[in-house]
């Protein structure tokens, strides 16, 4: 059986090369090969000896996932339809800005939380994705997009706010986010490398301890009954929990506020009363509050704040005393902007067929039942 070294952080390589009686430095060697100069050929590790390039071979093997599909937005957006086997594939999405590239990437085939605004979350949930798989998803958009020195890639940020719930795949994320922060392999900083969550109260206070990066909530309501509708875990850790939550992570992290992520559902959650409790419930947190225009998808049964709603509400905010942005909707066109990403998923939580049924026998809106 060979061993995908994608998967493998400095230690889990250093532990792999002595026990093929090799030194520790040779561990480094592959980080550099592997993650800088984004090499998948063992031959062209010209610095490790050609015995061990042999031994190798035999037993392991540099592979991100298969892209199935490679899509570009009119505005410079690029989208990967990702293969990770048994009839799923997963999206990670590059968007390119003036001062920086991003990319987002997806930590599970699906998602289990269903948000019933978000395309991810109406697939279903198949399961979490594996070390190699997430940080192939970097490792193939870097090469894909062009490399040079660590300073000149085009990607200087990474978001996990792909499909999933990075939190739920607590071990495999954190492992892929200690390669991304690791010097001989990607070397981004912790301010530059963002995770984003729906709240799972538990799993924030275990980041804080394991590897602190900067943290996006995705809150979207100013109250536990709305929350609840739209978040449904929110039933498990409500809001006041999860607040208290994003202040013990503050203690650590790399930045000293939380973003709190906000998506605009006309009628639902956009009123200026609604601005003014949000105000009031995040102002012991020092935060930033990301307001996201909903972007749709087919049968969502939502629509997006129109942008004189979306401005009255950000007022409301920054009169409060917040920074408050709105987030430019990027990659539309090819179903990359935030909230899109579906892939393809073989659903084990027959979500999509409960929901079949629950619609043939209701003809309530989701607008009203988020009400």
């Amino acid at each position: 059986m060979t061993v995908n070294l994608l998967g493998l952080g400095s230690r889990q390589l250093e532990g792999f090369c002595a026990e093929m009686g090799e030194k520790p430095y040779r561990a480094r060697q592959l980080l550099r090969w592997i993650h800088h100069a984004g090499v998948d050929d063992f031959e062209m590790m010209t610095d490790v000896s050609k015995a061990l390039r042999e031994r190798l071979k035999e037993c392991a093997t540099i592979a991100a996932p298969k892209v199935l599909r490679d899509t570009a937005a009119a505005d410079g957006t690029r989208k990967w339809l990702l293969d990770v086997g048994t009839g799923n594939a997963i999206e990670a999405v590059f968007i390119p800005e003036t001062s920086r590239g991003t990319l987002c990437i997806s930590s599970q085939a699906g998602c289990a939380l269903a948000c019933p605004f978000c395309s991810t979350g109406r697939q279903g949930f198949n399961r979490n994705l594996a070390v190699e798989e997430i940080i192939g998803q970097l490792w193939y958009a870097n090469r894909c997009l062009g490399r040079g020195p660590v300073t000149e890639r085009p990607i200087s940020n990474v978001v996990m706010m792909g499909m999933g719930e990075p939190l739920a795949n607590f071990d495999n994320v954190v492992a892929a986010i200690e390669l991304m922060l690791d010097d001989s392999a990607y070397g981004l900083s912790r301010r530059r490398v963002t995770l984003s969550t729906s709240g799972l109260v538990p799993a924030i206070d275990r980041l804080r301890e394991a590897c602190p990066v900067a943290l996006a909530v995705s809150l979207h309501a100013p109250d536990d009954k709305l929350r609840d509708q739209l978040v449904p875990i929110n039933r498990k850790y409500p809001i006041k929990d999860l607040l208290a939550a994003c202040l013990r992570y503050i203690e650590k992290a790399p930045r000293d506020f939380v973003t709190f992520e906000y998506v605009m559902l006309a009628g639902v959650n956009d009123s200026v009363m609604q601005a003014r409790q949000l105000a009031r419930l995040l102002k012991p947190v020092p935060c930033k509050i990301n307001l996201i225009p909903f972007n749709p998808f087919p049968n969502s049964g939502y629509t997006c704040s129109d942008p004189e709603t979306i401005g009255r509400f950000r007022d409301v905010l920054m009169q409060a005393g917040y920074i408050t942005t709105v987030r430019k909707t990027r990659g539309e066109d090819i179903a990359a902007a935030c909230g899109q990403l579906a892939g393809q998923v073989q659903d084990k939580t027959r979500r999509r067929q409960r929901r079949a049924h629950d619609s043939s026998v209701s003809a309530v809106p989701l607008t009203e039942a988020a009400q």
